[in-house]
This record gives C-alpha cells, sequence and structure tokens, in this order.
C-alpha cells in the first residue's frame, strides 16, 4: 500500500477491565446496610435512588475513568424515603429500613430463598398499666391481674415444630451479640437457609457452603 508519507500514531493496547467490586450487607431489626469497598471518593460521586422493592447506586471510581453502578431488586420492601449513605475510609455503607420487622433471608430477590422470614418479636413492656375498660359485670375486673396471667401462660406454652424452632432462632438473634448476629446473617444468606451459625470467626473467613438436609440434593436455578 502506498505511503503519503505521514506516520500513522501507534495504537494504545486496551486497557484492562476494572476489577469487579463486590458488596456485601448485614442487617439489623430495623435497618439492612450495604457495602460497597470502594475507598477515596466524596460524597458528591455518590448517586443513590431506591424505591419500595429496589436500590441503585452509581459511583464515580476516582482511579479509572469509569463509574461502578449496582441495580438490586431487593427481597423485601423498604421505606425508600428514609434511604441514606454515608463514606468511610475503607467503604460506602448504604443504609435502607425495613418496612416489616423480619430477619431477612436474602438481600435480593433473585436469591431469595423458598421459605417464611423470621419474624422480630417487638420487646414488651408488661410494666406500662393497661387502661380501664367498661364492663358489664357488676364484679370488678383486675386487668392488670389479668395481662399477668394471660402473659404468663405465652410464656409455659411449648410450641412444637417449626414453630419451636422459629422461636429458638428469634431467641438466639435477640439475645446475640453484635459478632453473632452477623455470623447468623451472613451463614444463613450464604448457604441458602441451610447453615444458621453463631461463630463470627469462623464464618468471617470463607462463604458458607450450602448443606442440605439428608436424603436432599441443593440444586441452583441461577
Amino acid at each position: 500500500m502506498a505511503s503519503d508519507g505521514q506516520s500513522q500514531p501507534p495504537v494504545n493496547p486496551p486497557a484492562n477491565p476494572p476489577k469487579k467490586i463486590n458488596h456485601t450487607w448485614y442487617q439489623s431489626d430495623s435497618t439492612v446496610v450495604v457495602v460497597i469497598p470502594i475507598r477515596n471518593v466524596q460524597r458528591e460521586q455518590v448517586n443513590v435512588d431506591s424505591t419500595e422493592k429496589s436500590l441503585s447506586v452509581t459511583v464515580k471510581l476516582p482511579s479509572i475513568d469509569n463509574e461502578y453502578n449496582l441495580e438490586i431488586d431487593l427481597a423485601y420492601p423498604i421505606n425508600s424515603s428514609r434511604t441514606d449513605f454515608k463514606i468511610n475510609t475503607a467503604n460506602i455503607e448504604v443504609r435502607l429500613y425495613k418496612v416489616d420487622a423480619i430477619q431477612w433471608t436474602s438481600l435480593d430477590a433473585q436469591h431469595k430463598p423458598n421459605m417464611p422470614p423470621i419474624i422480630i418479636n417487638p420487646t414488651v413492656d408488661t410494666k406500662t398499666v393497661p387502661p380501664s375498660y367498661p364492663s358489664s359485670s357488676k364484679k370488678a375486673v383486675d386487668w392488670n391481674k389479668l395481662e399477668v396471667e394471660i402473659t404468663k401462660e405465652e410464656k409455659e406454652e411449648k410450641p412444637e415444630g417449626d414453630a419451636a424452632l422459629n422461636k429458638l432462632f428469634q431467641q438466639i438473634y435477640r439475645d446475640g451479640t453484635d459478632e453473632q448476629r452477623r455470623a447468623m446473617n451472613k451463614s444463613f444468606s450464604e448457604s441458602g437457609g441451610t447453615v444458621l451459625s453463631t461463630n463470627w470467626d469462623e464464618i468471617a473467613k470463607k462463604k458458607t457452603e450450602c448443606k442440605p438436609p439428608d436424603g436432599m440434593e441443593w440444586k441452583s436455578y441461577d
């Protein structure tokens, strides 16, 4: 091919694609926190949008000419008007506020296990004096005594089967430390609901593998 005497500019090799950034999450009784391990960003570089059942996060990455995008269809509804975020030294934390007092079994709807979530019982203040209600009975009713008796019967009632197991999980979660709760959240979500551990030192080291019951086989539908 004939040359026109002009040298062609060198062709730069394609840039390496940015390393994948994996988010994590943990929860409390009322909130879910999504943790994105991106450093050295300013608040104006982060955009967070949410609806009742979705979360969208965009971050302008400081080290490369690119953007980080996270789109999640949430497994459970949130109060999107309260969604907020903060920037730490090592990461970005997006805080979501739960609509229902339940233990989330998954962050995204795609990996939501086919099982009911654990209901978190609100703390009942038994010292609160109940109001006096009118009664057609000529004998006065001691409502305080009646409430104490009902509460006692509820405590002495022994649930069976799934109800007993669910109650046990609620008690462990309610009385556990922050690390024990975090271990329960991570092991339960990563194993598809087949493992529930309170040992954070062990669970934090690696992904929790699925352990289906004897005679059953785990299949992924991703």
